[in-house]
């Protein structure tokens, strides 16, 4: 039997976005919008969807968390053996969607990703949880297990391994940088007229902006 979901419409009605209030660098719209976001107190607003691609185009997406961003992009930590990390090695091409309900806002990126250096990556493993420590050895992210109880002994045991030692981040973990080529700020508006203001790298320094139709 269908579901018939037409009915599931908002009219939204929060805000506005105009060129006149826009900031110039992408980063520092960012920045505000993401701020803003923490001072509605959204759950995560630091979710993300990470959409990557196989070389042959077949795609997959899941929700990852952003950690830092700065003026060179936007930084995320994964298992580099899992399915993402194997999709990235061969295709580096990917995209984000940030998505705030609350403040009826999204943000979509699109560029490259690059691997951080392994000591950013071990710098922001030692400020992790133990907990999410141990998880990144116990976890052979996105490969097939037996059962629950399989990961819960992996944890256990490698908590009486570490029980009073620093725990080394995996060398198959760390992060990824995306080096945005489009950054798309999205203001819902009335009627489904929705603001669509849309950053488009020129070179290092300079980005074109246009106004794209809802």
């Amino acid at each position: 039997m269908d579901m018939e979901l037409a009915h599931l419409r908002e009219n939204y009605i929060k805000g506005g976005l105009a060129e006149r209030d826009l900031h110039k660098n992408p980063f520092e719209q960012f920045r505000l919008w993401f701020e803003q976001a923490q001072s509605a107190q959204i759950t995560e607003p630091n979710a993300m969807t990470l959409a990557t691609a196989t070389p042959d185009g077949i795609p997959s997406a899941r929700i990852v968390l952003l950690k830092y961003f700065d003026q060179q992009g936007f930084v995320f930590f994964t298992n580099y053996e899992s399915q993402k990390g194997e999709e990235l090695e061969e295709n580096p091409n990917v995209a984000l969607v940030f998505y705030w309900a609350e403040l009826e806002r999204q943000v979509r990126i699109t560029g490259a990703v690059v691997k951080t250096p392994r000591e950013e990556s071990e710098a922001y493993f030692a400020l992790r949880p133990r907990a999410s420590q141990l998880g990144a050895w116990a976890s052979e992210q996105s490969t097939v297990v037996p059962n629950r109880q399989f990961l819960e002994e992996q944890l256990a045991s490698l908590e009486k391994w570490y029980e009073s030692q620093e725990i080394p981040a995996p060398p198959y973990w760390g992060g990824y940088r995306v080096r945005p080529e489009v950054i798309e700020f999205w203001q819902g508006r009335h009627s489904r007229l929705h603001d669509r203001l849309v950053f488009s790298r020129v070179d290092e320094s300079k980005w074109e902006i246009e106004r794209l139709a809802p």
